[in-house]
C-alpha cells in the first residue's frame, strides 16, 4: 500500500476519536488566532474590566449618596455586609459577561472563517457541522472563562464582592446563561450566512437589545408597561431574576430556574432549526462565493 493510500490512524481508532480530534483542531485553530492577535484581547479582558469598574463605582457612589458614608477605600467593607445597589450591579456584571462573552466568542469564531476566506475550505473537509460548532463552542468556553475570571477577580479586589457567595445556585444560573449565549450566537451566524457581511453588526449589537429587557441589574417591573410582556418571554429575564434572588441572600428560586430552563431549551431548538435552514439556503443559492 502506498503512502497516499495509507489509512488515517485516527480513523482506525474509531469515528468517535476522529470526531474528537477534529473538534480539538477547530478549538486550537481559534485559540492560536487569539494568541497571535493581541488586539483581540480587548474584547476578552478590557471591556469586562471597564464594565466592572463602571458599574461597581456607580453602585458604590449611589450607596454613599444615600448615606452609606464610606470614604475612599471604604467601599469594600460596605459591600461585604448588606446587598446594596453596588452588589446587585456587580453580580449582574459578572453574570452578564457569561452570556455576552459566550455569544461574542462563538459568533466571531465563525466570522474569523469569513474574514480569512476559509469557508470554502471548511466545506471541502470531512468536518461535520456539529463538530465545527463543538470546536468553536469549546474555544468560546475558554474565552468566557478568562473574561469572567477577570471580572470576578476585579470585583473582589476592588469592591470585596465575592461571586461565590451566591452559593450552589450559581451553577444552574451560569449554565443557563452559557446556553442562552450559544443560542443567540447560532441565530446570528445563520443571519450572516444568509445576508452576508451586512449582518455582522448583529454579532456585537444583538445582545444590546436583550440586555435592558432581561433585567440584568433590575427587576422587569421597572420597565415601561408595554415592554414587560416581551421581557417576561425572554429566558434570560428569568435567569437574571434568579441571580438577583441569590444576590439578595434569598432561597434558590426554583420556579424562575424552571421557567428559564424551558425557555432556554426552546430558544436552542429554534436557533438550531433557524441555523439549519439558513445553511441549506446558503448552499442552495451558492452564497459561498461571497467568501471565495
Amino acid at each position: 500500500m502506498s503512502a497516499t493510500e495509507a489509512p488515517d490512524l485516527r480513523e482506525l481508532r474509531g469515528p468517535a476519536a476522529a470526531s474528537a480530534h477534529r473538534v480539538g483542531a477547530v478549538a486550537r485553530r481559534h485559540w492560536l488566532v487569539l494568541r497571535r492577535s493581541p488586539h483581540r484581547i480587548f474584547d476578552v479582558l478590557v471591556w469586562p474590566v471597564v464594565d466592572t469598574l463602571l458599574y461597581g463605582s456607580i453602585g458604590l457612589f449611589a450607596a454613599k449618596a444615600a448615606g452609606g458614608g464610606t470614604g475612599a477605600g471604604g467601599g469594600s467593607a460596605e459591600l461585604g455586609t448588606a446587598p446594596t445597589l453596588a452588589v446587585f450591579l456587580l453580580s449582574g456584571t459578572v453574570l452578564w459577561h457569561l452570556v455576552h462573552q459566550t455569544q461574542i466568542s462563538l459568533a466571531t469564531g465563525f466570522l474569523e472563517e469569513t474574514w480569512s476566506r476559509n469557508v470554502i475550505g471548511l466545506l471541502t473537509t470531512p468536518l461535520r457541522g456539529w463538530e465545527y460548532l463543538a470546536g468553536v463552542g469549546l474555544f468560546a468556553l475558554v474565552r468566557t472563562a478568562l473574561s469572567t475570571l477577570a471580572v470576578a477577580s476585579l470585583a473582589f479586589a476592588a469592591y470585596a464582592f465575592d461571586v461565590t457567595t451566591l452559593g450552589l445556585g450559581l451553577i444552574p444560573v451560569a449554565a443557563l446563561l452559557l446556553l442562552c449565549g450559544w443560542a443567540v450566537a447560532l441565530a446570528v451566524v445563520g443571519l450572516v450566512l444568509r445576508y452576508g457581511s451586512g449582518a455582522e453588526a448583529l454579532v456585537w449589537g444583538g445582545l444590546s437589545v436583550v440586555m435592558p429587557l432581561s433585567g440584568v441589574f433590575y427587576p422587569v417591573s421597572t420597565l415601561p408597561a408595554p415592554l414587560r410582556p416581551v421581557a417576561e418571554a425572554l429566558p434570560t429575564t428569568h435567569v437574571f431574576a434568579a441571580g438577583r434572588a441569590l444576590t439578595g441572600d434569598g432561597p434558590t428560586p426554583w420556579h424562575e430556574l424552571a421557567v428559564a430552563t424551558l425557555g432556554t431549551a426552546a430558544l436552542l431548538v429554534l436557533a438550531l432549526f433557524f441555523l439549519g435552514r439558513m445553511l441549506a439556503s446558503f448552499r442552495r443559492r451558492g452564497l459561498v462565493t461571497r467568501y471565495s
